[in-house]
């Protein structure tokens, strides 16, 4: 059986009121109408909802029972249609966001779903780390409805805004020779021992590196290598070797390892947010604001 709402709403408006009458005017529509409506009401259901007499209309016992569930049917229903106004709106909702490393080091990412938990406290969300590569296929694919990456893809399905950009900065051990400097030449970087992430976790990238190295006059000695950034500045902070991070991360083991910032050396790391054009999802408009207001700061 399904139960047309309007036929609820004029059931307990007369069982409210005890009046034909006095119903429709509150509902706005004539008596006739009103009278049928409670009619097929009560075929539908097999149940005398109300006792007629010529001044009133009583409910029955079985109109009082009834009564009862359709205002809490009405009531869900208010609530249904209140959730699909924010969903619509983007107020809440759900999303899955696919992230690189560099958008979880630079804070880009906790601080953006921050901000879009401050305004929209019932949005849920999940996230990812994925590769660039992995994020373009897993949002053709609808896994996720949000990437933040390091290149964009050429696609006419997919929108992008840059979101972040930043310098790299040299590491070296505290007692490292060249710690002892404010400024850093290429020449003296040329031959020195280097720790960096493991080339097989992104060979496009060691591949770049080197070639910029190249073009600024200096080749790296790349004897050890590991997993994870953490990992790679341990290593320096041991003395193994120097290293090149994002400039965000900065504090990270602050007061085991000295910065230097390399004004001359041209690759920056770009972090870009990716979304297909055609999601009709409020929340992910919602969220790549969060992400702008971060841009912005």
């Amino acid at each position: 059986m399904t139960l047309d709402l309007r036929l609820l709403v004029a059931f307990i408006t007369v069982a409210e009121t005890e009046n034909v009458g006095q119903a429709a005017l509150r509902l706005h529509i004539s008596q006739s109408p009103l009278s049928r409506q409670i009619i097929q009401l009560e075929d539908q259901l097999g149940l005398q909802l109300f006792e007629r007499t010529r001044q009133r209309m009583r409910l029955t016992d079985e109109g009082r029972l009834f009564l009862r569930e359709a205002r809490r049917l009405l009531e869900h229903a208010s609530e249904v249609a209140a959730a699909a106004r924010n969903i619509a709106q983007g107020q809440t909702g759900h999303i899955v966001v696919g992230y690189v490393e560099g958008a979880m080091h630079s804070n880009l990412l906790p601080q953006a779903l921050a901000g879009l938990q401050a305004g929209l406290r019932s949005a849920t969300f999940d996230i990812h780390s994925m590769g660039s590569a992995q994020q373009v296929e897993a949002l053709r694919g609808r896994a996720i409805d949000l990437g933040l990456v390091y290149a964009v893809p050429e696609s006419a399905d997919i929108a992008s805004m840059e979101v972040t950009r930043e310098a790299l900065l040299l590491v070296l051990a505290k007692d490292h020779p060249l710690a002892r400097q404010e400024q850093i030449s290429p020449e003296v970087l040329n031959g020195q021992r280097w720790v960096s992430l493991a080339q097989s976790i992104n060979p496009d990238a060691r591949r770049r590196f080197l070639e910029h190295c190249a073009a600024c006059g200096f080749a790296p000695d790349i004897q050890a290598e590991a997993n994870d950034l953490l990992g790679v500045m341990r290593m320096v902070a041991a003395g193994l070797g120097i290293t090149v991070i994002q400039a965000s991360l900065r504090d990270c083991m602050s007061g085991k390892v000295v910065f230097r910032e390399l004004p001359w050396f041209p690759v920056r790391i770009d972090i870009h947010a990716i979304w297909r054009k055609d999601d009709p999802k409020p929340l992910i408009a919602s969220f790549r604001e969060a992400l702008a207001r971060f841009t912005l700061c």
